[in-house]
């Protein structure tokens, strides 16, 4: 069902009390099967890291769960301003670790300069300190990754894609959206033009160069209808943005899988061996 605009936010709509429930529940089971019972959450001050927080301290209690701020001499003040507001409300623990020095430590070193691959030096740096602090915690990171940028691939691989377990990467940006009005995520950090945060001025929507609303809507129908080319155009989906979203799906595909391994035996992980029923997990 096509959930219709509200305040430029649009996709399929959810029953958001349905899918907390049903999230809690996947981070309590999910983190308790693996051995744990704690979890450290990345708090960009962004939507995404806001609700898997929110639904990590329902299902795990406020005291477990540890969020993570880390900006760097270029980030937005707002983004730790906010990822603080976020903890606060929810009385879980928070630590701040500047990145800049170990970022700019090795890009000088490497003389990069362009911003793309500063961006991706920025999120596996930031990747690099939430799991050593999990070691520390004896936790699971929890991932925040929505499946738009997940299909997309609009994601730093073993950066901001990476993960022990994701509790939003079924979920359009949209969803997340209504999933937070469910969670009373505060609305600064709702309203606020989403943003990775990697560059002066950057822009989920202006990299990308469609707005989240228009591409949710053109993915549901794609990938969860199925529906073909012929089908999208009668819906009012023009051929270039069909194209575009179509190419960036399919070259993005090697981020959403495990690595190849090439086969030599007869049980080769992640090919043969995939069972972890059989292990106890």
């Amino acid at each position: 069902m096509e959930l219709p605009d509200k305040d430029g936010v649009s996709g399929v709509r959810i029953n958001a009390k349905l899918v907390r429930d049903l999230l809690v529940r996947f981070l309590a089971d999910e983190t308790t099967s693996a051995g744990f019972s704690r979890a450290v959450v990345g708090l960009s001050g962004g939507v995404d890291s806001a609700v898997v927080a929110a639904l990590a301290a329902e299902a795990l209690g406020s005291r477990n769960i540890l969020g993570v701020i880390m900006p760097y001499r270029l980030s937005n003040p707002e983004s730790a301003t906010h990822a603080a507001l976020m903890a606060e409300k929810l009385g879980i623990r928070t630590e701040t670790v500047d990145i800049t020095a170990m970022t700019d430590g090795y890009c000088d070193q490497h003389k990069v300069k362009e911003k793309v691959r500063r961006g991706n030096v920025l999120a596996r740096m930031r990747m690099i300190v939430l799991y050593d602090l999990s070691a520390r915690e004896n936790a699971l990171v929890l991932g925040t990754s929505n499946k738009t940028e997940i299909m997309l691939g609009y994601g730093t691989l073993h950066g901001d894609m990476a993960s022990a377990i994701n509790p939003v990467g079924d979920l359009y940006k949209s969803q997340v959206w209504q999933l937070a009005e469910e969670l009373g995520i505060p609305t600064p950090i709702v309203k606020k033009k989403p943003s990775a945060d990697l560059w002066d001025g950057q822009t989920d929507e202006g990299e990308m160069g469609f707005l989240y609303r228009d591409v949710d809507r053109l993915l549901y129908f794609m990938i969860d209808e199925r529906r073909t080319d012929a089908d999208l155009l009668k819906m009012g989906f023009k051929t270039p943005f069909i194209g575009k979203v179509k190419e960036l799906i399919r070259k993005n595909q090697f981020k959403r899988r495990p690595p190849l391994i090439a086969k030599i035996s007869y049980r080769t992980v992640n090919v043969d061996f995939r069972y972890v029923r059989d292990w106890g997990i």
